[in-house]
Parts: C-alpha cells; structure tokens; sequence
C-alpha cells in the first residue's frame, strides 16, 4: 500500500517536471514567435489596411505548381520558378500588392470572404476571411488564406486538364476571360479560354454563402480530332508556417480516403518522399489549427491522389493533388466534371452539414479531434447546444460541468462516502503508527485489516479522479482545436477561452502596465490557476491524509504545482477545473457532515 502511494506520488512529481520544462523550453519559445507574428501583421495593418484591392494585369508572368502525372499524358505546368515580386526586403503586404498586379482579377465577395482570382492560370490565390482577425483586437489584420504567386510563400489552389503533348490545355500563363468582373453567392461567373486548335475551355465558378467553391470545367471540341484528357486539382504551398508543434494537433497535410483518415505532418514528407492513394470519393488538403483548404473530387469517380514536398529555390514547397480518369472527347463533343473547393475556417456544424448535403466523406475529422472523438466531439456539441440557450460559451462549460457531475453522480457519491469513512478511521490510523513504529510489514498488514473489518476501500479515493481525466483531456481539446472557442469570451477579464489567463501576479493582476518577459511567464500565475490550486487544496484538506509525514508534505504540495502547471493552459480550461472542485467539494462536504465526520 505505502509503496503504490510512492509510486504515485513519484510518477505524477515527474509528470509536472516534464510539463514544466516542456513549457519552458517549448512552449515559451512558441510563443515568442507567435508575438513576433503578430507584431508583424500589426505592421502590415498599418502599411496596407486589412483588404488589399485587386491589381491590374502586369507584364511578368509568375509561372506557379507542378500537375500531377498521368501515364502516356504530360502535365502542362512546369516547375514553380517564380522570383518575388518588388524589391529584396520588401514587406509581405508590399510583396501581394505587387504580385497582384501580374495578373488581371475575379473579385471575390461574399458574407464571409474577400479576395480575388488570377485570370492568368485561373488560381485561387487570394483570399481572406472576414470573420477572423488575426488577434484579439478589433482592429488587427483579417486573416489571410490564400497568397499568389510572386509572394515569398505562394499559396493556392488550381484545377485543369492534363492531355497528350501535342494537345494544348490551359497553363499558369493562360489568361482566361471572364463573363463577369465579381463572384458572389448566388452569382456564378464563367471564365473560358480557347487553345486555338478547336478546343474551348470553361469553368464555371460559384461559390455558397460560407467557404465552398464549386468549380465546373467543361471542354468542347470543335475540331476534327478527338482527344483525352485527364481532370486534376491541387493545391501548393510554399514554405513550412510557424506550426504550434504540439502532439495532440496536427498541422500539415491531410485527406481522407476510402472513409479514413491520413495526416503527413510536413517534415515527415520532406523526409520520406511523396505519398500515393486511391480513393471513390473522398478530399484532400492542407490544414492550420483553425483553417483548411481542401479539394473535393467527384464523390462517384475514382481518384489518385498525392502528397509531395519539394523545393522553390532554398524554401520547401508542399502541394496536394489528384487526378481523375481520363475522358474521351470524340470531335465535336463535349466533356464536363465538377469539383469543389473549401477554403476557410474548420467550423464543426458547417463541416458536418457539408458532409450531410454534399456528401464530403467524413469531413469533420478536418477538425483534429484526436483518438477520444468519440469523447471529444459530442462534448464539443453539448457545448455548442447549452451555448444557444445560455448565450456564452464560458457559462457554456459551467452548465456542463453540472450536467457531468449530475452523470457520474451515484458513482461519485460511493467514492466520497468511502473516502469520508477512510477520514473517520483516521486516529485509528495514527494509532497504529504510533504501536508498530517502524515494522512497515506490520503496519500495512494492520491497516488491511482494518479496511477489511471496516469495509472501507482505499483505493475509492482515486475514483473521482479518473473519472474526470478523460473528460479533462477531451475539453482540453475542445478548447485548443476549434475554432468557435478561439476568442470567446467569458466575464470579467477573460476575453478568449481559447487562451491563458491574461492578468498575472507579476503585473500585480493587471494594475501594473509592463510585458513580462517570457521566460518568467511559468512563475507569472493568473488569477484563474490560483483559484483553481486554492479550491483543489480544499478538497485535498477533506480526504484523508496519508500517515507517512513525507507522503503527507508532498500531497500538501500538489495543489502548488497544479496551479503552476495548468498557469499557461486556456483559461476556459482552468475554469473547468476550479469548478468542478467547488462542486466536488460542495458533494464531499454535505457526506461527511451526513456520516459525522469533522
């Protein structure tokens, strides 16, 4: 018995010193960068506003991605060799403005989005959301998704057709016409291009009041030779972003195929080379912590699909592409495919309604939900659900917590009378120390019987513990990969549920106005992560204290390094916890006072 609690006590010491140096030697310098990040996008707010106008057609083509291959077809496209636009140094917000200017634009307007379409090559290239901001702050830069060609780090998405050589089929240089200069929902503009040689290329582009694009190429042949030709989508990106890195969230490449889910983290295909898959349906992309860009095929046709990592001068590029079968086109006919586009944030009822009306297979796991999404999901939806009622996500997880406690009631209430019956035999307890001393042997054999005679489990204590482990785990990730808890608010001075608690000792809880430097963040404890360590010190002081002196100054400890260890996690997390103590102990207090247990 002595031994297990050591074990334990042992395992959960080692488990806060591996947080902690985590935080400080990972987490710390993340969040640095993250700074650094978002004081240049402060910046470029400043120089550029938050949406930049479409530019007019320039003189330099900018020559983008790679198409994917298909046997006895040769792909169109050459290899991405696009030099920055503007002069070296320049900023990210002078480099769009310049890169803009190369190609004639599709303005893009909707409800959500904002944002344009190169004519030349037909690339979504430019796109922000308008629903985001980069930060907290009502006045930071909208987020960008999508970035052209020209750019540092290029980003965007491209269909066309892969034929024979002698065939000529739309490259990054063609220059499509449009049959109007604005897409919006409901508006649908057709942009063609002719080859010259008897073949007339369309796509027809319209786009839903959220973040999916629906992209019908159509080609007539009005000459005398039939051909083939091959549909391909992809999307290219340029550069690794600055990823967070954390296991539980994955930040790359990813597609489902065949209804399962395959994540390529960007190093991983970098150092292992391209990978291949079939599918019947299914889609593919590119996703951030909160936004996706991801190609859906055809649900009915087989597709190849890949994942390949290369290089654009000294900067690794990524792209995610597939290809569907070939279609005869007999002279004077006429072949057609549609596919889509989603481009935006991962919002879980509009990936679910997505995959409910489009038949996008399994569309939610875009969201990284994890191994618990059993778990993690319906939490996430119970969330959602008594937000609609209460009106704020923060009271969101409250009422929930309620609920969960109401849940594991009966089992929970065992515990703690078990617990409250261990705390009652405490001074028999100490007796028994003080009879046998130092004969451990003795001592643990006694107490065994004493739990036998009484009826009391010691391991009860554990209980309420476990229980609420999976259920931490699974708001944890709740909090940390969706994208309705970024920037929720709570009261009082918590602004984002998604974040830490922002007031600190170090800035005397907010009276004192000056940046804590980083490496004191793991000392600087906000005023949630104390109430959290006073009420779990609380319900520490109501179980039953451990015999062994030693034992006993570490338990009194543990509530001190809880309270360090869960400083720099979401506040809306915190939260959780504090609660769910005040109500355990609420539950422990009114059964001992039942049983006559001081």
């Amino acid at each position: 018995m002595m031994g297990d609690q050591k074990n334990l006590i042992l395992a959960i010491v080692v488990s806060v010193a591996i947080l902690m140096l985590y935080q400080t030697f990972v987490e710390m310098p993340r969040r640095e960068r993250q700074q650094a990040e978002q004081a240049k996008q402060a910046e470029i707010a400043k120089q550029q506003g938050q949406v930049p106008s479409p530019g007019a057609e320039g003189p330099k083509p900018a020559p983008g991605g790679t198409a994917p291959t298909v046997p006895g077809a040769a792909p169109q496209l050459g290899v991405d060799t696009s030099e920055i636009v503007g002069a070296a140094g320049d900023s990210p917000a002078a480099q769009r403005e310049a890169a803009l200017k190369l190609s004639p634009r599709l303005n893009i307007d909707s409800p959500r989005l904002a944002g344009s379409i190169a004519l030349k090559g037909g690339r979504f290239d430019d796109l922000f959301l308008k629903d985001y901001r980069e930060t907290i702050e009502p006045d930071s830069p909208l987020v960008e998704l999508l970035w052209p060609t020209g750019t540092d780090k290029p980003y965007y998405a491209e269909f066309g057709w892969l034929a024979e050589r002698s065939v000529r089929t739309p490259n990054s240089a063609s220059i499509w016409t449009a049959d109007g200069s604005r897409l919006e929902p409901g508006k649908p503009v057709t942009l063609r291009w002719d080859n010259g040689e008897g073949l007339l290329f369309e796509r027809r582009i319209e786009l839903d009041e959220n973040y999916m694009f629906t992209i019908t190429q159509r080609v007539r042949n009005t000459g005398d030779t039939p051909v083939q030709m091959a549909p391909y989508g992809l999307i290219s990106r340029t550069g690794k972003p600055d990823i967070l890195g954390f296991y539980i969230l994955h930040e790359g490449l990813l597609g489902v195929f065949n209804e399962t889910l395959t994540e390529v983290d960007y190093d991983d295909l970098v150092d292992e080379g391209p990978q291949r898959h079939t599918s019947t349906g299914g889609w593919l992309g590119i996703t951030d912590k909160y936004w996706l860009a991801a190609l859906i095929p055809n649900r009915k046709e087989p597709m190849r699909a890949s994942f390949n990592a290369g290089q654009r001068g000294k900067t690794d590029k990524f792209q995610a592409d597939y290809l569907l079968d070939r279609r005869d086109l007999p002279a004077g006919g006429t072949i057609e495919v549609t596919n889509r586009l989603f481009a935006g944030a991962k919002q879980v009822p509009l990936l679910d309604r997505y995959e409910k009306e489009l038949g996008v297979d399994r569309f939610d796991l875009a969201v990284d939900f994890g191994w618990f999404y059993f778990l993690t999901k319906p939490i996430f939806l119970a969330l959602l659900w008594i937000e609609k009622h209460v009106g704020n996500l923060g009271l969101s997880i409250l009422v929930l917590t309620v609920f969960i406690k109401l849940l594991f009631f009966p089992l929970a209430n065992k515990s703690y009378r078990s617990m409250s019956r261990m705390k009652a035999l405490q001074p028999k307890m100490q007796e028994m120390k003080e009879r046998f001393g130092d004969d451990r042997q003795r001592l643990n054999q006694a107490m065994m019987d004493l739990y036998k005679k009484e009826k009391v489990n010691p391991a009860a204590g554990c209980l309420p513990m476990v229980i609420q482990i999976p259920v931490f785990f699974a708001l944890y990730k709740v909090l940390f990969v969706t994208i309705e808890m970024r920037h929720a608010p709570f009261y009082g001075w918590i602004h984002d549920l998604s974040a830490r608690d922002p007031l600190g000792m170090l800035t005397l809880f907010g009276l004192v106005n000056w940046n804590v430097p980083t490496m004191l963040d793991v000392v600087n404890i906000g005023i949630w992560p104390l109430i959290m360590g006073l009420t779990m010190f609380l319900q520490q002081k109501l179980n039953p204290q451990p015999t062994d002196p030693i034992q006993a100054k570490i338990f009194l400890f543990m509530p001190l390094f809880f309270t360090f260890l869960l400083a720099p996690f979401p506040a809306g997390l915190v939260i959780y916890w504090a609660w769910n103590n005040i109500l355990s102990i609420a539950q422990q207090w009114v059964i001992m006072k039942r049983m006559g247990v001081k």
